[in-house]
């Protein structure tokens, strides 16, 4: 009882030797410069990254039920976000990977061998002997953590891991969001269409406006075929945009991972501004930007990789033992008598001379990690300039989305006024021509900018990671 007692305390001692020591550096998240508020709006307060927030539908937000069913499609089968589900999975399986080096190996298996001696070897007295050696035997060997080497790798493919999860995340909303892009841009190209459609109608009535005055001979020949010039004009920029609405359904399919074959998604022409933006966006949605959350990560992975490269300065130390059962004779191989085992050796080695290979490695832990940190703190800087640009987009598209309704609704105007004009013969078809290619233009200009505006509030739900929903 005294001598178990005793082992236990041996076996204690060992294990508080083994885990009580690790050299390197412990990790402090790095501070990051952040402004008290976002300078293109109030209500912001001071964030720090925080990944693990869910983020939710956030598309929702935009009250179309075309575009929830092709987000949804995002998270089914979208290749890229397949690949980094796979790149996740892979970091994980690195941690457990790690997590062996904590263990003992342990190998068992038999071998059989028959042998003859030399008649004429030293100390063989002339005799040849044949004999046959069958062994079952298992061994173990273990290199004991005395410094921490395994706990931080373990350590630094833990972060790894959870630096490669906010990438997943990352790549989740980056797809989501272009795809909301896309789709976007693409109802605003059906409302070009349909201006554009409408400004064909409107040319054919006034080039046979134009026609019949030169039937009468109050026009000239001139202004019949610059009306013509015109409609032709207009006629191949609205074939033009079927080109461009073409593309953006093919990118939407792929987004989906889908074949462009396999999606087809009617037309609605944009017509309403993008959700109204609270006054006061809570802040943590900036905690919650994935790049942000895999930076922080991967400066953590970077500083345990300094503990790793200390604890090469220090020695090792490997256990071995091997026990099993040996005999001459298949029938006696398993018999009591013929157990053997060994303890040892139990090797402690110091690497003695290296040429200076410890200090480099050392050193480029080191600068590693401090690359790490720059890389992070760039991350959270880029996400302030993000959400400030876009913030500063959706206030300065609306200023101009008002402007331009005022023009829009003024170049209709001039049109109709130019029109009843030219029918009592007190303006001319160049007149005509040119209010309605103003008029044209304007209309267009105003679908373009509602575009960027719905684009802008796609961005800025990206550049906050996603939605404001979700924190309700």
């Amino acid at each position: 009882m005294t001598r178990l007692k005793l082992l236990y305390g041996v076996i204690a001692l060992l294990l508080a030797v083994v885990y009580g020591c690790k050299v390197g550096p412990d990790y402090v998240r790095p501070k990051a410069q952040t402004p008290p508020s976002f300078k293109e709006m109030e209500g912001w307060k001071k964030a720090e990254p925080q990944d693990h927030i869910p983020r939710g539908a956030w598309w929702t937000i935009f009250n179309d039920a075309r575009l929830n069913s092709l987000e949804e499609q995002v998270n089914i089968s979208n290749q890229n976000l397949a690949a980094a589900e796979a790149q996740y999975r892979e970091a994980l399986a690195l941690v457990q990977v790690a997590r062996a080096a904590f263990f003992p190996t342990i190998t068992a298996g038999p071998s059989a061998a028959r042998q003859r001696t030399s008649a004429n070897a030293p100390g063989s007295q002339g005799t040849s002997v044949t004999a046959s050696d069958y062994i079952f035997s298992g061994q173990v060997t273990w290199e004991l953590d005395l410094w921490g080497k395994v706990r931080r790798q373990v350590e630094s493919s833990r972060a790894g891991a959870q630096a490669s999860a906010a990438e997943l995340e990352g790549v989740r909303l980056s797809a989501q969001a272009q795809l909301a892009q896309d789709y976007f841009q693409l109802r605003a190209l059906d409302a070009q269409k349909q201006i554009l459609e409408t400004t064909v109608a409107n040319y054919q009535k006034f080039l046979d406006l134009t026609k019949n005055r030169y039937a009468t001979g109050v026009a000239a020949q001139s202004d019949v075929q610059t009306a013509q010039v015109q409609l032709d004009t207009a006629g191949a920029q609205l074939i033009g945009v079927g080109v461009q609405r073409a593309q953006y359904e093919h990118a939407i399919a792929m987004l989906m991972g889908k074949a462009p074959y396999d999606l087809t998604i009617p037309a609605s022409p944009l017509d309403g501004p993008p959700p109204e933006i609270p006054a006061g966006i809570p802040s943590e949605l900036l905690e919650r930007r994935p790049d942000i959350a895999a930076a922080e990560r991967l400066a953590a992975s970077a500083n345990a990789q300094i503990g790793v490269a200390l604890a090469a300065y220090y020695p090792t130390l490997t256990l071995n033992a091997s026990a099993g059962f040996e005999a001459s004779h298949v029938a006696d191989w398993f018999s009591w008598p013929s157990r053997m085992w060994t303890l040892g050796p139990a090797a402690l080695q110091q690497t003695v001379f290296e040429g200076g290979l410890r200090a480099a490695q050392v050193a480029q832990a080191r600068a590693a990690y401090d690359a790490s940190v720059a890389a992070y703190r760039q991350t959270v800087l880029t996400a302030f300039q993000q959400v400030e640009d876009e913030l500063a987009a959706l206030r300065i598209l609306e200023q101009q989305a008002r402007a331009q309704e005022i023009a829009v609704n003024s170049a209709r105007k001039n049109v109709q006024i130019t029109v009843n004009q030219y029918k009592v013969g007190t303006a001319s078809a160049l007149d005509v021509i040119t209010t309605q290619a103003i008029a044209l233009t304007n209309e267009l200009s105003a679908v373009g900018i509602l575009g960027s505006r719905m684009t802008a509030a796609v961005l800025l739900v990206q550049a906050v990671g996603g939605g404001w929903q979700a924190c309700k």
